[in-house]
């Protein structure tokens, strides 16, 4: 009755059409307990065939139509249904197979063999077993996995969300997608092994007899049938020329396939979870319309599919290409999802809206920007660890396959060159023509380096597109959407790889409902590379999929320039607090002069600097979390880490007070229900009123000819000068950083002090100068109006610029404004050249200042001294 209650609370303030689609579920569920539900029978079947390819009875039908299905995969005669392409081209897609993936086969062939010892490996979990024979219903006894086994009861009585009744439910739904019906289907195409062909017939037939119609966990989620009725369509095709598919087989299958999908047709998640449950879902009907288009309601799913995904597109890929519930493998499904979209539309004369190519690419596009140099990808947000259809053994946060494919159906160069190699799972998808043609794309580098994603706010940053760059993301954006299901209290946080090594990453997930302890551990605040103020999270956690108080994000600048990158944004998750505290973070991701390469330069490194309004006393701790093969070291106010490699990172953190440096241990999770220890470089101060902190992030740089070193950060003092006089106290922050040759300058201030130290004097927040045997190269200014390099040259903006990036070579001097309209130089010695904003001027030889002012033409010198 409570629950009953609940249910009805929940429909207060819904829209009608909301409460009638609830209400009519609710319905159906009280009908199929009341009355029950049982398998189709013979004739059942017979009527759910399309007349037109009805022949006989159920099971003669039912072969009629895998007649079909085997005249479309074996010699691919011209009126058979296309399918997905590779699925007409057997022989060459195994030829090619073992001459090109001769790795990939053997990796396939070996989970097909275990598969027959109903031995499993399911999300991040190795060799599970559910015993034998196979027990459908049993999340097996793995942590944090608890052994459960639900009951045979109707679907809507079992609370799956409870671990003490399901523990973690995903394992035992990951193991009923039957993603390896599809891996054994594979294997007896590449094999001709009957073996796999009997293993599929015994372990359907097995499931059908222990998961009848309505009854049981499997049947709880309509997305776990939308999954399970994919894997079931391309086994069919991948079995279909097997005699031991028999009749009475065949015909039992289509039952519980039309079961399925009726199930999912009745219960979309159009308001339980309109996310990747209602898309996925989605997907599925169109995958049995397009599929299997002798079924009589196929036309209806096939209509019912398409236009809820055309509904939910924009919805869910926002203008900028991010997903709306802020994860990145949610982001994978649905570009996947759009993808099979556009394969299955194509293959079954399906006409789609330019908007659907459109927002898969902008989709695409965002995967490609968050593909760190290491060809991996950031777990932001929740992992759910399982794939849409598993053609390969691929890492789960490995998403350049899903490029690949991309590339081929829209002739992308730059997807190529990030994707690499052609993946296997583009030729099972595509088949060998779309493979040569993914060879025959030139692969080019992207145009951008750094973007900004700003309605997901994201923010990339990165110094190049090799497998030695340096990168960062940026999280600035949302909480989530809805209910913020799959959020992590994540604000402020970054990831940052330097010179081709992956350092400072997000923990990822680990698990759902197996543990609520580690799930609410993994999403906190203190899982991430941001700061918690008292021990507390940016955001309130309310059950595995709730919040009770989230976040909220603003961007307030973000900058790329060919030598920098710059970010600033702020998060009200602390002015909750008896005393509220606002949390400001700028991060200044510095890159390497590429073009000199002079040894001596200093390697791309990043200043994060984080500034807290607060009145009264609080404790801050930042945290670093580090990549799980590194070890870790603190001494003072700093922290060393050093990968296999003997590479090294080092954070340096200064504070108004005084900061000490711990490594604690972390966990790092890189696929759903696997996790791995991992160091955490916490950095602790307690202070009163307004606190400031000043993090330098510096890899180790190998020089050519020489021995690797690290730059040296040194803090000096900085006085105000006002006047003509210094004022006591710390006005503004100077550091130093020195390598060899090359000396960088930091200074950090609020935006109306002056600040000055050897040859650089700046009036702004932040400041930096690069010099090289004493001679300044290139630097920028950040929220200021002075910028003066010794007595050479002088920058004077009338109002606050928001960024003003300066490089002098030789003689020329460029100049890249952002955020103001006018501003005056002068110099010492007239430059030969000047280019504001690639406008190029020529001074006149005796000039010594110069103004310019921004028109509708561009900038423009107003006056000449």
């Amino acid at each position: 009755m409570k629950r009953r209650l609940a249910q009805l609370e929940k429909l207060r303030g819904k829209r009608l059409r909301e409460i009638r689609v609830r209400g009519a579920q609710e319905l159906a569920k009280l009908s199929e307990r009341v009355f029950g539900t049982a398998e189709l029978s013979d004739a059942q079947l017979f009527r759910q065939i399309d007349p037109r390819s009805r022949n006989g009875n159920g099971e003669g039908s039912a072969m009629l139509i895998l007649e079909r299905i085997r005249s479309s995969t074996v010699g691919a005669s011209s009126t058979a249904l296309p399918f997905f392409p590779s699925l007409a081209c057997r022989d060459e897609v195994s030829s090619i197979i073992k001459h090109r993936f001769p790795e990939e086969r053997r990796a396939l062939l070996e989970s097909a063999e275990r598969a027959i010892r109903g031995r499993f490996d399911l999300l991040g979990f190795n060799d599970l077993s559910f015993g034998d024979p196979i027990d459908w219903r049993l999340e097996p006894t793995r942590e944090p996995t608890s052994g459960k086994r639900t009951p045979l009861v109707h679907w809507s009585k079992i609370d799956y969300l409870d671990p003490q009744i399901a523990g973690d439910k995903k394992v035992t739904w990951e193991l009923n997608r039957h993603a390896h019906f599809v891996t054994l289907g594979q294997a007896y195409w590449l094999t001709g092994d009957e073996r796999f062909v009997a293993a599929f017939v015994a372990q359907a037939s097995s499931w059908m007899d222990s998961n009848p119609p309505k009854l049981g966990i499997n049947w709880a989620s309509s997305l776990e049938l939308a999954f399970r009725v994919i894997a079931w369509t391309w086994a069919i095709y991948l079995f279909a020329d097997s005699d031991r598919l028999s009749p009475k087989f065949v015909a039992r299958l289509l039952k519980f396939m039309i079961a399925q999908g009726r199930h999912i047709e009745s219960y979309l998640s159009r308001y339980f979870s309109p996310n990747t449950h209602l898309t996925g879902e989605a997907l599925g009907l169109f995958y049995l319309g397009a599929a299997l288009p002798e079924l009589a309601r196929a036309p209806r799913w096939r209509d019912t599919g398409l236009n809820i995904l055309l509904e939910q597109l924009t919805r869910h890929i926002r203008s900028d290409g991010t997903y709306f519930e802020q994860s990145s493998y949610y982001h994978r499904y649905t570009a996947d999802f759009y993808t099979h979209l556009a394969v299955l539309a194509r293959a079954s004369d399906v006409g789609l809206p330019p908007e659907v190519e459109e927002r898969l690419s902008l989709a695409l596009d965002h995967l490609m920007f968050i593909t760190r140099p290491d060809g991996t990808s950031p777990l932001y947000g929740d992992d759910d660890g399982g794939r849409l259809l598993k053609l390969n053994a691929r890492a789960a946060n490995d998403f350049r396959d899903t490029l690949s494919t991309g590339a081929v159906l829209f002739d992308r160069k730059d997807w190529k060159y990030v994707a690499g190699n052609a993946p296997i799972e583009t030729l099972w998808l595509l088949g060998p023509q779309a493979l040569a043609s993914y060879e025959q794309i030139e692969a080019s580098t992207p145009v951008e380096t750094s973007r900004a994603f700003t309605e997901g706010g994201y923010f990339v940053m990165r110094d190049g597109w090799s497998h030695e760059s340096s990168y960062a993301l940026v999280d600035c954006g949302p909480h989530g959407s809805s209910s913020c299901a799959h959020a992590h209290a994540d604000a402020l946080a970054f990831e940052y790889a330097a010179e081709g090594r992956t350092w400072l990453i997000d923990p990822g997930t680990f698990t759902y409902t197996g543990d609520t302890t580690l799930r609410d551990q993994f999403r906190a605040s203190s899982a991430h590379n941001t700061v918690t103020v008292d021990g507390l999270p940016q955001s309130v956690p309310a059950g595995p999929f709730g919040w009770e108080r989230a976040a909220e994000s603003r961007v307030r600048a973000f900058v790329t320039d060919d030598a920098f990158d710059y970010f600033e944004g702020s998060h009200d998750g602390y002015e909750r607090l008896d005393d509220p505290v606002t949390h400001t973070r700028s991060i200044l991701f510095v890159k390497p002069d590429r073009e000199r390469e002079l040894p001596s330069l200093l390697p791309s490194f990043m200043v994060v600097r984080d500034k807290f309004d607060a009145r009264k006393r609080h404790r801050y701790a930042l945290r670093y979390h580090l990549a799980a093969e590194c070890s870790a070291m603190a001494d003072d106010n700093a922290a060393t880490a050093v990968d296999v490699a003997g590479r090294e990172l080092s954070v340096t953190t200064f504070g108004r007070g005084r900061t000490t440096a711990r490594i604690e241990d972390g966990w790092v999770s890189r696929c759903y229900g696997q996790r791995e220890h991992a160091p955490v470089a916490l950095f602790e101060a307690e202070g009163d009123g307004p606190q400031e902190f000043v993090s330098f992030i510096t890899p180790r740089k190998t020089c050519r000819g020489g021995p690797p070193w690290a730059p040296l950060v040194e803090e000096m003092k900085g006085a105000s000068q006002q006047a003509g006089a210094a004022t006591e106290g710390r006005p503004y922050m100077a550091y130093s950083m020195a390598a060899g040759q090359a000396r960088d300058l930091v200074l950090i201030a609020d935006r109306s002090d002056e600040m000055m130290h050897n040859q650089l004097t700046a009036k702004g927040s932040m400041a930096w100068g690069r010099f090289i045997g004493g001679e300044f190269k290139r630097g920028c200014l950040i929220g200021g109006t002075k910028f003066k390099i010794a007595n050479r040259l002088t920058l004077n903006f009338p109002t606050i610029a928001s960024c003003c990036a300066l490089q002098v070579e030789d003689a020329r001097i460029e100049i890249t404004i952002h955020g103001a309209t006018r501003f005056d130089l002068s110099f010492d010695t007239p430059p030969g050249k000047i280019v504001v904003n690639k406008s190029r001027f020529d001074p006149s030889p005796g000039s010594r200042a110069l103004s310019f002012a921004l028109e509708d033409s561009g900038w423009k010198l107003i006056h000449e001294d």
